[in-house]
C-alpha cells in the first residue's frame, strides 16, 4: 500500500486526561473542542490555514487570552482527522495512506483548508496522491472507496465518491488492469467489487457498463457474486438468518445489531431491486436459476410489482434452461394456502407464450398436423391467463418485441418436461385448485409434448391425492391427456388404473389394441376381427336398463384384467359371450349420460369427431378391448373362438 508523508517537524503533541496540547515555548492562545477532546493551540498557524476558523474566531472575539472556546460539533473523521490537520499546520511529519486519506480530505474540507487559505495547502496535496498514486493501483483505489462511506454526504459533495468509482470501473475495464490468473469462476474483480456496500456496488456496474468495454457476461457473473455475498436466507415467516448488512452510511446506518426485522428486510428488498436493475440485457448473461433464486427472493422480501415482472420476463426468454427445483418457489400468500407460488409460474408461462407467438415462423419440424393444431391452447384460445398475469404490468407489444426469441423445437420439448414435472410435484399439494392446475398443464403449446406420460404422472398423482374428487371433475382433469400419446408402459398403468374415468379406459385400451394390431398386421389390422366377434359388437339387448352399477365395475375389471394379458377363463363360452353382449348396450348407455351431464359441450363433440370409425360407439369399443386377444397366448384363444363364432351363427340362423 501505498504512503506519503507530508511535513518535517518531530510530533511534539502531547495529552493531559482530555486535553491535548503542543510542546512549545509560545503559549498558547486558541482553544477547539473537538468531540470530547479540547485543544489548546495557536492561532496563528492554524488560522493562517483554516478558513474556518478565521472566520469563527471573527464571529466569537475571542482575545488573545484564548478564553473562549470555540466548538466543532460533528466534525468529519472525528479527533483523529482533526489531530492529523492540526500537526499539518505545525508542519509536523504525517502519513497519509489509502485508510486515512478520505477522513483527512473531508477534515480539509471542513475547515476550509483550500489554496484560497494558503498555496500548496493540505486539501491540494491531498488530491494530487490521490490522482497520481493511489486511484492507480486496485487496491488502494478500492480502500479509499469503501472509506467514502463514513462520510458519505461530504464525499459526494466534494466530488471524492465519483472520482473513485470512475477510477475503479476504468481499472476493470482495462486489459492492463487484468491479473494473470483468477481463483473462481466468477471474474477476478468481482468478489472484491462485492465488499462495498449496494449503493457503491450499483455505482461501479452502472460506470462499468457504459463502458462498454466489458463483456455482459462477465457483469452477469459479478452479480451472481454480489447475491451470494449479501443476499439472507429468509424462512417463510419472513425472518432474515444470519444476514450481514451492506448498508452503511448513506442514511442507511450500520445498526444491523440493532435494526428490526422490518428495517432489515426493507435494506435487503432494496439490494435485490438494484441487482434487478443491473441485469444485463443479453440473454445469457445470467442464468436461468439465478433469476428464480432471484424471483424467489422478491417474493419473500415482497419486492416491488416491476423488479418482479422484469425477472419474470427475463425467466421466460430462457425457460428452458430451468429445472423443476428452480420452479417450485414457496408460496407467501395470505389468501393462498398452496404449498408453491403456482401464480408465479403461470406467469411466467404467458411470457413465454408471448415468446412463442412473438418468434418468427418455425421451421418445417415444427409444423402441426390439423387435429393437433385445433387442440393447441395458443391456436383455440382455451388457454386459461392465471391472475399474477394481470398484474405484470408491461405493455404487451413491447414485450412481444423484446422477448421475441425464437423458440427451438428442442427447447420447446424441455420446456414441456419442465412443465410437466412441476405440476407432478404441486399435484401432490392436498390445496392444489384444480383450476390452476389444468391452466398450467394447458399453458404450454401442444407440440411441446411429443408424448403423454409426464401429464398422465400428472393426473394419476392428483387422483391418488384429491380421491374425493366428483366425477365431472375428474373427467376435467383427464381431458388434458391425449391418448395417442401414451406409451405402451403408460398405457398399461392406465388400463389398470380405477382412479380414471370409464371413458378414459376405454380410449387407452381402443388405441393400445390399435398399436398392437397394426404392428402386427399394418394399418388395417385393427379392424380385421372375426365375424363372430363383429357381430357381437353390433348386438343389443333389450333388457340391459336393469343393469346396475356393481355390474359395471364387474365388467370394467375384466376389462382392465384382459388388458393386463389374463386369460380369458369360462367366460368364453356361448352363455359367457351372451351376458358381455347384454353388457355393451349398458356401457353404451353409461356412456351417452355423462355426456348428457355435461351437457353435451364442445370437448364431447371434438372427441366424437376425431374418433369416428368406431371410437365414438364406446360400448363397442370396450367389447371390442374386452375381446382382444393376448399375444402370448393366440392359438389358445383362437381354438376357442373360431367354433364359438360357428355356434352363434347356426343359432342365429
Amino acid at each position: 500500500m501505498k504512503f506519503m508523508k507530508l511535513g518535517t517537524r518531530p510530533d511534539t503533541f502531547f495529552s493531559n486526561e482530555s486535553v491535548r496540547s503542543v510542546c512549545t515555548e509560545v503559549a498558547t492562545d486558541l482553544q477547539i473542542l473537538v468531540g470530547d477532546c479540547l485543544y489548546q493551540l495557536h492561532k496563528f498557524p492554524l488560522l493562517s490555514k483554516c478558513l474556518l476558523l478565521q472566520a469563527l474566531c471573527a464571529e466569537s472575539g475571542c482575545g488573545g487570552n484564548g478564553g473562549d472556546v470555540i466548538e466543532l460539533p460533528g466534525f468529519p473523521g472525528g479527533v483523529e482527522a482533526f489531530d492529523a490537520c492540526a500537526k499539518f499546520c505545525y508542519g509536523i511529519t504525517v502519513t497519509v495512506s489509502a485508510r486515512n486519506l478520505v477522513p483527512l480530505r473531508c477534515a480539509a474540507a471542513h475547515l476550509g483548508m483550500s489554496e484560497a487559505a494558503d498555496r500548496g495547502n493540505l486539501a491540494a496535496k491531498l488530491d494530487a496522491f490521490l490522482a497520481s498514486c493511489l486511484l492507480r493501483r486496485w487496491k488502494d483505489a478500492l480502500a479509499v472507496l469503501n472509506s467514502t462511506r463514513h462520510c458519505a454526504p461530504l464525499c459526494e459533495d466534494i466530488g471524492l465518491t465519483s472520482r473513485c468509482v470512475d477510477a475503479v470501473a476504468a481499472l476493470i475495464a482495462s486489459p492492463a488492469a487484468l491479473p494473470a490468473h483468477s481463483s473462481s469462476a466468477s471474474p477476478w474483480w468481482a468478489q472484491d467489487v462485492a465488499e462495498l456496500g449496494v449503493d457503491l456496488f450499483w455505482r461501479i456496474m452502472v460506470a462499468v457498463k457504459a463502458t462498454g468495454a466489458v463483456h455482459e457476461k462477465t457483469v452477469g457473473d459479478a452479480l451472481k457474486a454480489y447475491a451470494r455475498r449479501w443476499l439472507p436466507n429468509v424462512a417463510k415467516d419472513g425472518i432474515v438468518v444470519g444476514a450481514d448488512q451492506p448498508f452503511d452510511g448513506a442514511g442507511n446506518g450500520g445498526d444491523g445489531g440493532n435494526a428490526s426485522v422490518k428495517q432489515i428486510a426493507t435494506r435487503h428488498r432494496l439490494l435485490l431491486e438494484k441487482i434487478v436493475s443491473l441485469i444485463p440485457a443479453e440473454r445469457d448473461a445470467v442464468s436461468c436459476s439465478f433469476l428464480l433464486k432471484l424471483l424467489k427472493a422478491a417474493n419473500i422480501l415482497s419486492a416491488s410489482a416491476t423488479s418482479r415482472a422484469e425477472l419474470v420476463r427475463r425467466v421466460a426468454w430462457q425457460l428452458e434452461e430451468a429445472t423443476v427445483g428452480d420452479l417450485l418457489i414457496p408460496s407467501l400468500s395470505c389468501v393462498s394456502e398452496t404449498l408453491y407460488d403456482v401464480d408465479a409460474v403461470a406467469a411466467i408461462l404467458d411470457e413465454f407464450a408471448l415468446r412463442h407467438a412473438a418468434a418468427p415462423p418455425p421451421p418445417v419440424a415444427l409444423a402441426v398436423s390439423p387435429d393437433d393444431d385445433d387442440d393447441s391452447p395458443a391456436r383455440s384460445g382455451g388457454h386459461r391467463r392465471s391472475r399474477s398475469a394481470e398484474s405484470v404490468g408491461f405493455d404487451g407489444a413491447a414485450r412481444r418485441s423484446s422477448s421475441a426469441a425464437p423458440v427451438s423445437p428442442d427447447a420447446l420439448v424441455r420446456v414441456g418436461r419442465l412443465v410437466d414435472g412441476f405440476l407432478i410435484e404441486v399435484a401432490r399439494d392436498p390445496n392444489m385448485p384444480l383450476d390452476k392446475l389444468l391452466a398450467i398443464a394447458e399453458a404450454v403449446p401442444d407440440t411441446a409434448r411429443p408424448e403423454h406420460d409426464g401429464l398422465y404422472k400428472v393426473v394419476d398423482t392428483y387422483l391418488k391425492v384429491h380421491s374425493e374428487m366428483s366425477k365431472s371433475a375428474r373427467k376435467r382433469l383427464c381431458r388434458v391427456i391425449n391418448c395417442r400419446k401414451l406409451s405402451d408402459k403408460a398405457c398399461a398403468h392406465a388400463a389398470q388404473n380405477e382412479l380414471l374415468p370409464l371413458r378414459v379406459v376405454v380410449q387407452v385400451l381402443f388405441f393400445e389394441h390399435a398399436r398392437a394390431a397394426a404392428m402386427a398386421g399394418g394399418a388395417h389390422a385393427a379392424a380385421e376381427l372375426p365375424g363372430s366377434i363383429r357381430a357381437l359388437l353390433q348386438s343389443k339387448s333389450s333388457g340391459s336398463d336393469q343393469e346396475d352399477d356393481a355390474a359395471d365395475r364387474v365388467d370394467e375389471q375384466r376389462l382392465r384384467a384382459l388388458a393386463a394379458g389374463a386369460s380369458p377363463g369360462d367366460d368364453w363360452s356361448v352363455e359367457g359371450l351372451r351376458r358381455a353382449a347384454s353388457k355393451i348396450a349398458t356401457l353404451r348407455m353409461k356412456l351417452e349420460e355423462d355426456d348428457d351431464h355435461d351437457g353435451g359441450g364442445g370437448d364431447d363433440e371434438e372427441f366424437a369427431r376425431r374418433q369416428q370409425a368406431g371410437l365414438a360407439r364406446s360400448a363397442s369399443l370396450r367389447f371390442r378391448a374386452f375381446c382382444a386377444i393376448p399375444a402370448a397366448r393366440p392359438k389358445r384363444m383362437l381354438s376357442k373362438l373360431w367354433p364359438l363364432a360357428r355356434g352363434v351363427t347356426t343359432e342365429r340362423h
